[in-house]
């Protein structure tokens, strides 16, 4: 019988681990994690439509300026008129064009729910990670700082705050943002403790690998289809939060065009104005929040499922 060869490790005792090789060897375990077959690979034509709205979206509110559309702020003598190819959705009861102000309105609603959700992630993500991956003490304490906040009520913590604080967009944003790290922590730190005990990780970490390399290069591509399936939905959830606010008088200044401001001037357009009601005030504007938080609501929870990874696929 003839001896086979037997290989040899590819790290020799004091020799530098390359990053190449910390990258192979991490890596291979984290393959396997991708490679089992999945009865889910197509996101469906659902998922995109939804994304085709939602960007649609993001870009009309980024592009408001450009577009041809009346100023949102312009009165005209066309009072609570109609829809027709003047207005496209009618006038309310100062005479500015609902269609206009909707499109512009959307830039409020896009700037809250998307930066109340990117601060969220940088406070309460990054804590979460940090937590899940150290361990120990300072899981603890970060742990129970997060319990301490969410004991708090965020809906009436951030009308207390408002309220006192003033009510700016940058001031909104931030607050709301504040308001919902807790949250995304425990959602971060609930996916990073799932995938900071696999083998790529101590494989990494046997390597040589820095702590920082291990959650920037080996955790974070693991738990960034969770943290963007639930960043969308938490964008649809700081929306209605900042309609709340709006509809209560405290959002931004009621000159400025945004969904919830039009919903709160809306509250007088279905009395009778100059003997005629005016239903498109509350109809168009609720009808463009319904059907973005819909989209975003339905590509968040499509992302979800896509890229769960359940213990029967390991």
């Amino acid at each position: 019988m003839n001896d086979r060869a037997v290989p040899t490790s590819p790290v020799e005792p004091g020799h530098a681990v390359s990053t190449r090789a910390i990258d192979a060897a991490a890596g291979a375990a984290a393959a396997a994690l991708t490679d089992a077959p999945s009865p889910r690979r197509r996101l469906g034509w659902v998922f995109w439509l939804c994304a085709g709205w939602v960007v649609l979206n993001i870009l009309a509110a980024i592009l408001a300026g450009v577009l041809p559309l009346q100023d949102p702020g312009l009165q005209t003598s066309a009072i609570n008129a109609g829809p027709s190819l003047a207005h496209l959705l009618g006038t309310d009861d100062l005479g500015r064009d609902i269609f206009s102000r909707v499109v512009f309105g959307a830039r409020v609603s896009m700037i809250v729910g998307f930066g109340a959700v990117a601060i969220g992630l940088v406070l309460g993500g990054t804590a979460g990670m940090i937590a899940a991956y150290r361990r120990g003490r300072v899981d603890t304490v970060v742990n129970a700082a997060s319990y301490v906040l969410l004991a708090f009520p965020a809906l009436v913590a951030v009308i207390a705050i408002v309220t006192f604080w003033g009510h700016s967009l940058w001031k909104i944003t931030l607050i709301i943002g504040i308001a919902g790290a807790p949250v995304i922590f425990r959602v971060v730190r609930a996916a990073t403790l799932s995938f900071a005990t696999r083998d790529f990780v101590t494989a990494a970490r046997a390597l040589g690998a820095t702590d920082r390399r291990i959650l920037t290069k080996e955790l974070l591509p693991n738990i960034l289809p969770t943290v963007v399936s639930f960043s969308l939905i938490g964008v649809a959830t700081v929306i209605v939060l900042e309609g709340s606010l709006a509809f209560l008088g405290l959002s931004v200044t009621p000159s400025t065009p945004s969904w919830g401001n039009m919903l709160n001037e809306s509250r007088n357009g279905l009395n009778t104005i100059a003997g005629q009601s005016n239903p498109w005030l509350v109809l168009f504007p609720a009808l463009a929040m319904f059907l973005f938080l819909l989209a975003i609501n339905l590509a968040g929870d499509r992302l979800r499922q896509h890229f769960d990874v359940t213990e029967l696929k390991l």
